[in-house]
C-alpha cells in the first residue's frame, strides 16, 4: 500500500466521522505505517494554508485549537504554522508579529510518545481544521501608509507603553487610573497627528482591521471593555463569541492604541478584582462568579467613560494647537470610512445585553477600581 493511500484511507475513515471508533481505526492505520508521517505533515500544512484562504490568521488558529482541544494539539498546530510559513506569501508586519508569537515547543505540553496516541492527536487536530468556517477577511484594501513605510515604533507609542507598564506595576488604583488616562491622552494626540499626516499624503490611508482575543472566563465583560477602548480610540469592535475574539476596525495607529490599552486595562482590572475579592473574603463573604462578572462589567463601563473623556479633551486640545481648519473634516471622514468598512465586513450584527452582572458589591467595587464615580448604563455589544 502506498504512503499517500494510507493517509487517504485514514482521512476517509476519521476526518468526516466524529465517532471514536472511526478515529481509533484511522489512528491505527497511521501508527502502523511510519512512512506516512511526512505525507501526514504535508497534508497538515495544506490544511493550514486553506485556513489562511478562509480568513484565519496564526493567532486565530492557535486560539481556536487551545479553546477546543488542548496543549498537545497547540504544539502540533504551532509546528504546522511554522513549517508552512516559508512557503507563504508576505502578509505584512501584523501577520509577521503573530508568527513570532506562535508558541515554541517549550511553551506547550510534550508530544504523546507512542505512535497511536500521536496519530490520534493529529487526526483530532485535522478534524478541527477541516471544519473551520470562513471568517471575514482582514486584508481588504491597500496596506496603510504606516505598513508601506514599515516605520519603527514612534516616540509617542514608546511613551504610551512606558505609562501603561507603570500603571500595571503600581499597587495604587488611583495612580493606575491617572497613568492610564495620561496614556489615553497621548494616544488621542498621536491619532490626530497620524490623521493630519495621512490627509496630506499622496495616497490616502484606508481603515484596517485586527482580531483581539477575548478569552474566558467572563468574556462578555471583557468584550465590553474592549468595545469601550475601541470606541474611545475611533475604532469599532464586533465580538465573535463562538471563536473567542473581537474584530476591531480602524486606522493603524488607532488599532495599535486599542491593542496596547485593552491588554493593559485587562491586567489592571484583574489585579484590582483580586484585591477587591480579598477584601470581600475578609468581611466573611465567599468569592462568587457573579461578583467577578459584575466587577469587570462595572470596570469596563466606567473605564470607557473615563477614556472617552480623556480622548475628547486631548483631541480638542490638539485641534487648537494644530490650528488646522481641515482637522475636523479629516476626523469625520475617517470615522465614516471606519463605519463603512465595518458595515461591509459585517452586514448583519446583533446586540446583546450583558448577563450575570447583578451583584451590587461587585459592581460597586469594579466602579471604584476604575474611578469612584456614578455608574450609568453600558452600551450594548455588537456581535458578528
Amino acid at each position: 500500500m502506498s504512503t499517500p493511500r494510507t493517509v487517504d484511507r485514514a482521512f476517509e475513515t476519521a476526518l468526516y466521522d466524529t465517532a471514536d471508533a472511526a478515529l481509533d481505526t484511522a489512528a491505527s492505520l497511521l501508527a502502523a505505517d511510519p512512512a506516512a508521517d511526512a505525507e501526514l505533515a504535508r497534508r497538515g500544512e495544506e490544511f493550514v494554508a486553506t485556513a489562511w484562504r478562509r480568513g484565519w490568521q496564526p493567532a486565530d488558529l492557535v486560539r481556536i485549537v487551545r479553546r477546543e482541544l488542548g496543549d498537545a494539539h497547540v504544539r502540533l498546530v504551532a509546528a504546522l504554522i511554522r513549517a508552512q510559513a516559508p512557503h507563504d506569501r508576505a502578509r505584512g508586519p501584523r501577520w509577521a508579529a503573530q508568527l513570532d508569537d506562535v508558541p515554541d515547543a517549550d511553551d506547550t505540553a510534550p508530544p504523546r510518545t507512542d505512535r497511536f496516541s500521536h496519530a490520534t492527536a493529529v487526526l483530532e487536530l485535522y478534524r478541527l481544521l477541516v471544519r473551520l468556517p470562513g471568517l471575514e477577511p482582514l486584508e481588504a484594501g491597500e496596506p496603510s501608509r504606516r505598513d508601506r513605510e514599515n516605520r519603527p515604533e514612534s516616540r509617542a507609542l514608546a511613551r504610551i507603553r512606558a505609562l501603561l507598564a507603570k500603571a500595571e506595576a503600581t499597587g495604587y488604583p488611583e495612580e493606575a487610573e491617572a497613568l492610564s488616562a495620561k496614556a489615553q491622552e497621548l494616544m488621542a494626540r498621536h491619532s490626530v497627528d497620524e490623521a493630519l499626516l495621512a490627509a496630506h499624503a499622496p495616497s490616502p490611508d484606508t481603515p484596517g482591521a485586527c482580531r483581539i482575543g477575548v478569552e474566558p472566563p467572563y468574556e462578555q465583560a471583557k468584550a465590553v471593555l474592549l468595545d469601550a477602548v475601541a470606541d474611545a480610540n475611533h475604532c469599532k469592535a464586533v465580538w465573535n463569541e463562538s471563536f473567542g475574539f473581537s474584530t476591531v476596525v480602524g486606522f493603524e495607529a488607532d488599532l495599535e492604541a486599542v491593542e496596547l490599552l485593552y491588554t493593559s486595562l485587562l491586567v489592571q482590572a484583574e489585579a484590582a478584582m483580586t484585591k477587591a475579592e480579598a477584601g470581600q473574603r475578609a468581611g466573611g463573604r465567599k468569592r462568587t462568579k457573579t461578583f467577578r462578572q459584575s466587577f469587570l462589567a462595572a470596570y469596563a463601563h466606567r473605564a470607557g467613560t473615563r477614556l472617552r473623556a480623556a480622548a475628547e479633551a486631548a483631541t480638542g486640545a490638539a485641534a487648537e494647537e494644530a490650528a488646522d481648519a481641515d482637522l475636523l473634516p479629516v476626523l469625520a471622514s475617517r470615522e465614516v470610512a471606519v463605519t463603512d468598512r465595518v458595515e461591509r465586513m459585517f452586514p448583519e450584527t446583533t446586540t446583546t445585553r450583558l448577563r450575570g452582572a447583578g451583584d451590587a458589591a461587585g459592581w460597586t467595587e469594579g466602579t471604584r477600581a476604575a474611578d469612584a464615580a456614578r455608574v450609568g448604563h453600558h452600551r450594548p455589544l455588537k456581535r458578528g
